[in-house]
């Protein structure tokens, strides 16, 4: 989805500090709103209502980790195209959540040039 001029990222953690800086490091590379979740059923809400055009996500969080809230919106043809890349402190989750759907999985800490750089790819198809 569009707001305005800025397209739609969801941005997901239960850490508020790394949802701080994915935000701040989306803002100021292009013309993004980006929209904060804590969770997987946030995240899931926010996807249906918003149509993002990607989704960033960490794999565990309380309540609904992001592995299953990605296989949730994979399963849902309103929400299956939504890319989803991963963020991860755990390297070994990284097979799952590609299983999951997950079009990338970035290990935390991350390099906001790399995140930046998987965004753009994965929303122009371009680096």
């Amino acid at each position: 989805m569009i707001m305005g001029n800025k397209k739609v990222i969801i941005a997901v953690d239960d850490e508020p500090n790394i949802r701080t800086l994915v935000c701040y490091c989306l803002k100021c590379s292009g013309d993004f709103e980006v929209l904060e979740a804590g969770n997987g059923e946030e995240a899931i809400e926010l996807a249906i209502t918003h149509r993002p055009v990607l989704i960033v996500m960490d794999v565990r969080m309380p309540g609904m980790g992001g592995i299953e809230a990605c296989r949730r919106l994979k399963a849902n043809p309103a929400t299956a195209s939504i890319p989803v890349l991963f963020l991860s402190a755990w390297h070994n989750e990284r097979q799952a959540a590609l299983d999951a759907g997950g079009v990338a999985f970035l290990l935390k800490p991350f390099d906001p040039a790399e995140l930046i750089a998987a965004v753009h790819r994965y929303i122009t198809g371009t680096s």
